[in-house]
């Protein structure tokens, strides 16, 4: 769609489709009961307008929703960005909880600790070595069967391996007393 470049049919146009639209404005109004403005203004800058009441009124509405959803908009990034600052350091907190909790797994910064904290970092350190230690052995049972089932096949090529070497040297211990080697 593009500007009508012949002014004259611009003209003609614009007419039509304005009254056209002021037509359906006003349908609307009276079919669905609902507050109406339209406000056209022609090239030549002459205003055109409807509206099913008074459109000064219908246009300070207008103002004031617009006012309000741009203060509740408003409002909401304020708590969104509150909320968030809080997550941000809530994480960060945690985080470095985490932190202070990794090094002393590790065994540093233990000369602050009590006896008791010691105790429950002894334990979940066995609790982990086992866990470790039981990961460990199910690795070593698994290669095991692995291992087992492998050296079964190499068991059973060993022995057709044989069987073939026999068969193959009596067939040629014969042909060399049918030579008479």
């Amino acid at each position: 769609m593009k500007c009508i470049k012949n002014e004259t049919s611009r003209q003609v146009t614009f007419s039509k489709r304005r009254n056209g639209l002021l037509k359906k404005t006003f349908k609307l109004s009276v079919l669905c009961d609902a507050e109406v403005a339209l406000i056209i203004f022609s090239t030549r800058g002459k205003l055109y307008e409807f509206s099913s009441s008074s459109v000064n009124k219908i246009v300070e509405r207008y103002q004031r929703k617009v006012k309000d959803l741009h203060s509740l908009n408003t409002k909401q990034i304020q708590e969104n960005t509150q909320v968030k600052e809080g997550d941000d350091i809530n994480i960060t907190k945690k985080l470095e909880q985490l932190e202070v909790s990794k090094r002393k797994l590790l065994g540093d910064g233990l000369d602050s600790c009590p006896i008791e904290e010691l105790q429950q970092i002894e334990n979940q350190l066995e609790r982990s070595l086992t866990k470790v230690r039981a990961r460990k052995n199910q690795l070593f049972r698994e290669q095991i069967e692995t291992l087992k089932e492998q050296e079964k096949c190499l068991l059973e090529e060993n022995r057709k391996l044989k069987e073939k070497v026999k068969k193959t040297s009596k067939i040629g211990r014969k042909q060399q007393n049918k030579l008479g080697v």
